[in-house]
């Protein structure tokens, strides 16, 4: 990762950003430049193994360009202050994005088949629609087959991850990093062995209908 430049001063920051109110763009950027290395400090808390630093830093400028763009000087707040709630939540943002299109992919994605040969996929099982009594049957009955699947297959933390991440067993759902913090793990650790469980869950399944 390559090196940024020194932070301003508070001396240097105060004469910037009167420069910036007054419409000098060339300040905005010295504003933006100057407070980068405060973007790569915030995004190594977020950083993983399987995240491209410079990806996580880009996404984190755009945070930093808002806050200098929307900064109020009037408040007498450091710029680095307001700045990093503006970058944590543009890295934030990113996360439940990414969060929402993993756990879409997870649901959709089948495990097995029925005995008649149909897809089943997770989201099948975890949906619990009133509809009528065979469907329902249908589904108790697949639930039921989840369950003893995720007791027999998976290890204590993997069965705690899928319960977590899904909401299942009366837990409430969580991100990745809620179950990662509360483990004292790291977040792609969590998301390895959710796949991990969930191919577990796929072979069971397949397994059973043989």
């Amino acid at each position: 990762m390559k090196l940024f430049p020194n932070p301003l001063t508070p001396e240097e920051e105060r004469f910037y950003l009167e420069r910036y109110r007054e419409g000098d763009r060339e300040a905005r950027q010295i504003l933006i430049e100057r407070n980068m290395r405060l973007v790569a400090h915030l995004v190594k808390k977020y950083h993983a193994a399987d995240r491209d630093m410079e990806d996580l830093i880009s996404v984190g400028t755009i945070g930093l360009i808002k806050a200098v763009n929307t900064f109020n000087t009037d408040k007498n707040n450091r710029l680095a202050a307001y700045a990093s709630k503006c970058v944590e939540n543009e890295l934030l943002m990113l996360f439940r994005s990414e969060k929402k299109r993993t756990k879409e992919s997870s649901l959709y994605e089948p495990l097995g088949t029925d005995s008649e040969g149909n897809s089943i996929r997770l989201l099948d099982i975890l949906e619990c629609e009133e509809e009528d009594i065979l469907e329902r049957v249908d589904l108790e009955e697949k639930t039921g087959k989840l369950y003893d699947l995720m007791r027999n297959l998976l290890s204590n933390r993997e069965r705690e991850i899928i319960c977590l991440r899904y909401g299942l067993i009366g837990t409430r759902e969580v991100t990745q990093r809620e179950i990662a913090d509360s483990m004292g793990i790291s977040r792609s650790y969590v998301s390895r062995l959710e796949k991990k469980a969930l191919k577990k869950l796929r072979a069971g399944f397949e397994g059973s209908e043989g």
